[in-house]
């Protein structure tokens, strides 16, 4: 019988190697035989395995500080090594810190942003820095995610979702709210013909009291769109924007969905889509336990 191996590559989503011992559970589709490995840093091969056409197998991977991954269908060669590789986002659940820039490095459109955001619900009075060190791990985390993918939102004209951003009016971890332009509603719509942003399903967005919706637009992102849901009342325009992960967890990932059901989007998450599959760095670090 010919020898098989089964190299892993397990990194993080800034294609570091994991630092911690995983569990491997490997499942045989053929005879439901378990393998289980305490897989260590610097491992790569497996073997014990059978080649094809026998070797066809389901591996769960569960690491202790990074969400659990899954492929249901994993096959192997008939001989030699075959190669996956795993891609992990962080576990928010075990999220210890969170390291944020100080304010003095954000970007300016944001900084200016926040100086001009004196009537955030709940933050009344704060802005610029003092708005910023105010808010919770969760609302920053969302505010970073949205500001660095807003600004590399970029119409036709040259200039980006951020910058026209007036007024934040309310900060949540999956999303905020704010005083916009009918010239960001305007430029938005105009850039579908550009393959920047579609239409999109504004059901779910709840406009502000007296005023009604005025369409809403999603980006062509496969993972982690930004998503601008405008309303209006005569002449003023609000705006709640968010980044939906798209799936971004289910298929990149390959995280199970049953194991994400029910959850809202957690900043953390959007970070982690950012980062991977877009390469928009929002600017903090976790410490993990």
């Amino acid at each position: 019988m010919a020898q098989v191996k089964l190299k892993l590559d397990l990194k993080d989503v800034y294609k570091k190697p994991l630092k911690e011992t995983v569990d491997v559970v490997i499942k045989s589709h053929i005879t439901g035989n378990v393998m289980r490995i305490p897989f260590k840093p610097g491992m790569s091969d497996i073997t014990g395995l059978e080649g094809a056409p026998q070797g066809r197998y389901r591996i769960d991977i569960d690491p202790p500080s990074y969400q659990l991954v899954s492929s249901l269908a994993i096959n192997m060669k008939a001989s030699g090594t075959t190669s996956f590789s795993f891609t992990f986002p962080i576990d928010p659940a075990k999220v210890v810190s969170v390291d944020f820039p100080k304010y003095k490095s954000l970007n300016p459109d944001l900084k200016s942003l926040l100086e001009r955001s004196d009537k955030v619900l709940g933050f009344e009075g704060k802005t610029g820095q003092d708005l910023y060190d105010a808010l919770d791990d969760i609302r920053r985390a969302g505010l970073l995610n949205i500001a660095v993918k807003t600004d590399a939102t970029r119409y036709p004209n040259g200039k980006t979702a951020l910058s026209y951003i007036q007024q934040l009016t309310q900060l949540r971890g999956d999303r905020f709210f704010a005083v916009v332009p009918k010239e960001l509603r305007d430029e938005t719509k105009h850039s579908i013909a550009s393959g920047l942003f579609k239409d999109a399903d504004e059901s779910l967005h709840k406009p502000p009291e007296g005023f009604v919706p005025a369409d809403s637009f999603k980006t062509l992102d496969r993972y982690g769109n930004l998503q601008l849901s405008f309303f209006n009342k005569g002449d003023e325009y609000s705006a709640d924007i968010d980044i939906d992960d798209a799936g971004g967890f289910e298929h990149f990932f390959q995280v199970l969905k049953n194991f994400l059901s029910g959850k809202p989007t957690h900043p953390y998450n959007i970070h982690e889509i950012l980062v991977a599959t877009q390469e928009l760095d929002p600017g903090y670090t976790f410490r993990l336990a």
